[in-house]
């Protein structure tokens, strides 16, 4: 996809007088016709210096200023001859690259084409330097060389084109992604320190440094990835969001990219959306039969409230998503509004929140009600409009899924009250609550019985009936994990199903530890004690289950 749109382009050219609305009519219908896509710039450029519409000069002002670049006038700045040796003459001729100022490390240079950015590129690989870019004419730009590096100097062989997968930078950024891929992690994380720069990958939950690089080359690394998600690259004092898209042994992976200036420099964050997690069954997620059974139960009904709780990480979204998968059938219209939309789901209409757009969760919720939905998902209940929309669809015949955070199932019916929905209405609406967190399966490939300590088994609470038959097992460590003895991970649950009994509670305002109770007397089963199960199974960790359940009071 372009850094580019069309269509303000040709409106900065409209308001500028360098174009009629025929004019931008025509280009638009020429575009059209030809199949390009909206957004197909160079196809734009190319007819509208081809019918003499506009020059190239005027082209690369309207580039600059979507881009966000300066624009300079080369024949009226006093050009600095000692700047030649910042800048070799080779790299500046090839790329036609004019050397403005140095700043530290930071060599600031005045190119024609400030969408080709094979040549700052390479000058960052070569340099180890950060560059920023400003836009000029060509033709001062071959003046300016001149000035610059000499007129004997200026005969350079014409300008070839050059494999940008030969810079060291651009091979640097793509064994930081295959090691992300090969990994299987779930986000890599590129970050500054002080004396170098740090590449560490989130693998089954955990962050893991595998690698590093000089911090020289943070720049360099930082605006590579810029450029790869049609993000400013001129832009480094605020918070920046993109995306991109590689292609990795034959599948195309979406990565969704974050920037954030720290004191050492630009930290980026790179999440790795594949979407084969949320096209997972229930039954893979994790579920004992038991609770998938009832859970399935809950899903299936035809209205009410049905919450998934949890914290960040947890893996709500991808349990919502299985459900709506059970229930995505021909006679049931499915809306969802999410923020943002990470996967796209056949069959299913997805919005996606734009707040600064005044397309917020509660505004999304009650344009999707005259939709005439079956079934509504609402990524997440963040207010109390939210939640009373929420709520009153449920109780207006319509089934709706949303999230929220909170340390356990119970914890939801407080959550909600606390945001000022009347406890009446949530005891009607509200069907039931999944609370969940992940934690890392043991290894396949290297798991060995473990006999357990006895503290590690006075951590689970278990009785010694619920031990028999245990096979407790401890990843060793082997290729296939990294060596950490875990690969994969699963879903501990806590599901409360609501009766009327516990409903009237609700009504009431019982007290949280008056529900907490309750909810375990009428057969709630904690998630310390559904962990406990699947380590005692051998699919994961004491360990494991202990840290993701600390808060469990049982």
């Amino acid at each position: 996809m372009s850094l580019l749109s069309v269509e303000v382009l040709l409106r900065q050219a409209l308001q500028r007088g360098w174009l009629t609305v025929a004019q931008v009519a025509a280009a638009e219908k020429t575009l059209t016709e030809e199949g390009s896509t909206p957004n197909s710039w160079a196809k734009l450029e190319e007819w509208l210096l081809a019918a003499g519409m506009l020059d190239g000069w005027q082209i690369a002002q309207l580039q600059a200023e979507q881009l966000g670049l300066e624009i300079v006038d080369l024949d009226a700045c006093t050009l600095d001859a000692e700047l030649r040796t910042c800048l070799p003459h080779a790299l500046a001729e090839q790329f036609k690259l004019v050397p403005l100022r140095r700043s530290g490390q930071v060599l600031t240079m005045a190119t024609a084409d400030p969408l080709d950015f094979s040549g700052p590129d390479n000058v960052r690989a070569q340099l180890a330097w950060e560059v920023e870019v400003c836009v000029a004419r060509a033709d001062q730009i071959a003046r300016a060389l001149q000035l610059i590096y000499g007129p004997e100097q200026s005969s350079a062989p014409p300008r070839k084109s050059v494999d940008e997968g030969d810079a060291p930078v651009i091979k640097l950024v793509d064994r930081i992604l295959d090691e992300g891929v090969r990994l299987r992690a779930s986000d890599i994380h590129v970050e500054p320190l002080a004396a170098r720069v740090r590449i560490r990958y989130r693998v089954d939950g955990a962050l893991v440094e595998r690698m590093e690089a000089p911090k020289e080359l943070l720049g360099a690394v930082v605006s590579r990835l810029k450029i790869m998600s049609n993000i400013n690259i001129a832009e480094h004092r605020i918070p920046q969001d993109g995306r991109m898209q590689i292609l990795r042994d034959g599948n195309s992976l979406d990565l969704r990219v974050s920037t954030v200036p720290s004191v050492h420099g630009e930290d980026v964050v790179l999440r790795i959306l594949d979407q084969g997690d949320r096209r997972l069954g229930l039954d893979q997620l994790g579920f004992w039969s038991d609770d998938r059974e009832r859970f399935e139960q809950l899903v299936a009904r035809p209205n009410g409230l049905l919450l998934v709780t949890g914290p960040t990480g947890s893996g709500k979204t991808t349990t919502l998503y299985s459900a709506l998968q059970q229930l995505n059938q021909p006679e049931r219209k499915i809306i969802t509004v999410e923020e943002p939309v990470e996967y796209v789901l056949a069959g299913i209409n997805q919005v996606p929140v734009r707040a600064e757009l005044g397309m917020t969760f509660a505004a999304a919720l009650r344009a999707m009600l005259r939709q005439a939905p079956n079934v509504i998902m609402v990524g997440e209940i963040r207010d109390r409009e939210t939640a009373e929309i929420a709520l009153h669809a449920a109780l207006t015949g319509h089934m709706v899924f949303s999230t929220l955070h909170t340390n356990d199932a119970v914890g939801a019916v407080a959550r909600l009250t606390n945001l000022g929905v009347k406890p009446f209405l949530l005891s009607v609406a509200l069907r039931g609550v999944l609370a969940q967190r992940l934690v890392r399966r043991v290894c396949r490939e290297c798991r060995q019985l473990h006999a357990p300590t006895a503290a590690e088994l006075a951590a689970l609470k278990q009785t010694p009936e619920q031990l028999e038959g245990a096979t407790f097992m401890r990843g060793q460590g082997c290729p296939a994990c990294a060596g950490t003895g875990y690969r994969g991970r699963l879903g501990i649950f806590e599901l409360l199903d609501l009766s009327d009994e516990f409903s009237q509670l609700i009504h009431e305002r019982a007290p949280p530890a008056r529900l907490q109770a309750r909810a375990v007397g009428l057969g709630m089963r904690t998630m310390r004690e559904d962990g406990a199960r699947k380590a005692i199974a051998g699919l994961t960790t004491i360990e494991e289950v202990v840290s993701m359940t600390a808060d469990d009071p049982r």
